[in-house]
């Protein structure tokens, strides 16, 4: 099946799990029931009147006598009231009976905290099995797991938490969705100033995905921005559908994606597979989505905080303002090799600093102030404003309080306040050491509109991310399922193929013997190329001899001692070789990676990849991306590549992939010769299923 989101609907059935279900009953129950758990249900009755849970709670126990004060009933039939939310603390047998019951009963939701379902196939060869028995029973409702801790609603005082956690009631806030529950209770534990509105683990995800959770939390406005701990995505097209509706709610995203994929460590016959596997589809699918991607938890959490203090940062252009040379210029070498930028003083700029600063301090950006305006709160904000200029996308006040006495610091708090009044612009207190930022001044910057980041790395991280302009693709990748075994055509065939959907490839013959590529040669104009066939990677088997005279043909052939061969006339005059390829990779789709080509393509590792479909745009802006660009560009006075050519090739290897999706495992053209009058793919491999007849 293929799936494709085209002119704002889908086009096509793709793999189970697209159907959205409803979890506002889940998420914001009135009425909350616990099966079973224990001490760990116990947890649950006293952390939801902890968090000022106004509804009622019941609780099903065959046996105990009374849970935190309640009097149990012995079974779900006996429940005064259906449920909103459940949470499920039986064994994972008895969890599946549990819950289709209550989907029989009608219940708004639940939670299955039992483990030994996909997670264990390792050690149970029927866990999968019992997880889709699980996934049976519940039918249209809606299952948060199994393995899963659930979640907290901060906003209501609304919870199934087996468990402590560090959240308090707010009025608006982030939401943050990940696999992992002791990451989510270790997030829930953080002491940044971030106010969290939901906190939601996935489990198994065996029937509810992560996008389609946080496609539901985007239904409640009072949710500021999504943090995603990812460990796999599943359905790309669910988060295609998540990324739109963000998009068209204001809701800015940004996920944290771990892990590597099993398809990395793969041994492939191409060079595609092994620079593009791990997790390259990853990269290119949230860079499809137009999710920033951070690289640690810290960094989640602060590119949330000004998520939610500021909303998506209109540039990636700083201001930096410390009283010390020594955060100025961490300041600057932090946004080296980022996306970040430090413009220079305008004239404006320069007039405001020098009247309020004097001729003592050096004005530039990043700005070392000094302390001579130090206590002076008014002109400590009115240097301030001068750098948070219209041209500026963030600015950072550099401010470290110390834990012995911050009495004297009240100044820079109150200045940054100010700022942010004053100017409406989006201004951040940044501690240099995460640890001196105040939770209860960062209280207060965030009451005032001023985003308190905590730690320096992590602030430029985060407004990197934050900063991200991209918006999402309107076509969802694609996906398709395989249908048959994949089988390696020959150089010759695949070039065919190619061919016929508009890749220019050399003229060339194949033959059987070195008698008969000889005699063949004559046809073809030298110098040419003769390879032996039936080689994985033929230059490392010695089966490739370039610049052969038509005459010496059959000779160079004997010397290889193959059992077929292939002759093409030789494509000379390129200016850089590229690799084109495109393989399968069933978590993301399909996988397009363009690089420098030739046979060190593994050594130099200068690829970028992207999903299919790509534009013909994007595929230029990913070439100029590569290490090799300026060669195609045109470097010290050679002559440039035809980049329409190129792009051309890269287009028609997508046609080919596009019109049969469900065949093709593996395409790749290594090396292109890209010359200044077009490009020929001098060697190609397709892996493909056989076709019919």
């Amino acid at each position: 099946m293929v799936r494709c989101w085209r002119r704002g609907v889908w086009q096509s059935s793709g793999p189970p799990g697209a159907v959205m279900r409803s979890l506002d009953r889940l998420f914001r129950p009135r009425r909350i029931a616990v099966v079973g758990g224990g001490a760990w249900g116990a947890q649950i009755v006293r952390q939801s009147r902890l968090m000022g849970f106004a509804g009622e709670i019941d609780i099903v126990h065959p046996k105990a006598e009374s849970v935190e004060g309640i009097a149990p009933v012995r079974s779900l039939a006996e429940l005064p009231a259906v449920p909103d939310a459940v949470f499920v603390g039986v064994n994972r047998r008895a969890s599946i009976e549990m819950v289709r019951a209550l989907s029989a009963m009608g219940a708004g939701g639940a939670v299955c905290f039992a483990s030994g379902f996909s997670e264990a196939l390792a050690e149970d060869a029927g866990a999968a099995d019992l997880q889709a028995e699980l996934v049976a029973a519940a039918g249209e409702m809606p299952i948060l797991g199994p393995n899963c801790y659930g979640f907290v609603n901060a906003l209501d005082g609304a919870l199934l938490w087996p468990d402590q956690h560090g959240c308090t009631r707010v009025d608006r806030g982030v939401a943050i969705l990940t696999q992992s529950s002791n990451i989510a209770i270790n997030l829930t534990m953080q002491r940044r100033g971030l106010p969290i509105a939901y906190a939601v683990t996935c489990g198994n995800m065996a029937q509810t995905r992560q996008a389609e959770i946080a496609e539901a939390l985007l239904d409640d406005p009072r949710v500021t921005a999504i943090g995603l701990h990812i460990e796999g995505f599943g359905d790309t097209a669910l988060w295609h559908r998540l990324v739109l509706k963000a998009a068209e709610r204001g809701v800015p995203l940004v996920a944290l994606k771990v892990g590597l994929s099993d398809q990395a460590r793969q041994a492939t016959v191409s060079h595609t597979a092994s620079l593009a596997g791990g997790d390259a589809g990853a990269g290119a699918l949230l860079e499809r989505l137009a999710i920033p991607r951070v690289r640690d938890l810290p960094t989640l959490l602060e590119t949330l905080k000004i998520f939610h203090t500021v909303g998506r940062l209109p540039s990636a252009t700083l201001s930096s303002v410390s009283c010390s040379g020594g955060e100025a210029s961490l300041a600057a070498d932090g946004a080296v090799g980022r996306s970040l930028t430090f413009p220079p003083l305008t004239t404006t700029q320069r007039d405001t600093l020098s009247d309020v600063l004097g001729p003592m301090v050096a004005l530039s950006n990043p700005l070392d102030y000094n302390t001579y305006i130090w206590r002076d709160a008014a002109r400590m904000a009115e240097a301030w404003a001068a750098m948070a200029a219209p041209h500026i996308g963030l600015t950072l006040l550099i401010v470290d309080y110390p834990h012995t006495d911050a009495q004297d610091w009240e100044c820079a708090t109150e200045a940054a306040l100010a700022v942010r009044a004053r100017t409406g612009r989006a201004v951040a207190v940044v501690s240099t050491l995460p640890e001196l930022m105040p939770p209860d001044v960062a209280r207060r910057l965030l009451a005032g509109g001023v985003v308190p980041l905590c730690g320096l790395s992590e602030a430029l991280a985060a407004a990197e991310a934050a900063a991200m302009q991209t918006r999402p693709e309107d076509e969802a990748p694609l996906w398709a399922e395989l249908h048959g075994e994949l089988t390696t055509l020959s150089e010759a065939d695949a070039k065919a193929e190619l061919a016929g959907f508009g890749v220019r490839i050399p003229r060339g013959i194949t033959a059987d013997t070195p008698e008969d590529a000889g005699k063949r040669a004559a046809a073809l104009t030298g110098p040419l190329v003769v390879k032996g066939t039936g080689f994985a990677h033929k230059t490392e088997a010695g089966a490739v001899a370039l610049g052969i005279p038509a005459q010496n043909i059959a000779s160079a052939a004997a010397d290889m001692g193959a059992g077929g061969y292939l002759v093409e006339e030789m494509a000379t005059g390129g200016v850089a070789e590229l690799l084109i390829g495109i393989t399968r990779d069933p978590a993301h789709g399909f996988v397009l990676t363009l690089g420098t080509g030739g046979v060190l393509t593994e050594l130099w590792r200068d690829t970028t990849s992207l999903l299919l479909p790509v534009r013909r745009d994007s595929v230029r802006a990913a070439l100029a991306r590569l290490r090799t660009a300026p060669l195609l560009s045109g470097y010290r006075g050679k002559p440039a590549a035809d980049l329409d050519a190129i792009c051309d090739t890269v287009m028609a290897v997508q046609a080919y992939v596009v019109a049969q999706p469900q065949s093709i495992g593996e395409v790749e053209i290594n090396p292109l010769i890209c010359r200044p009058d077009g490009a020929i793919a001098v060697d190609a491999l397709i892996r493909r299923t056989r076709k019919e007849g």
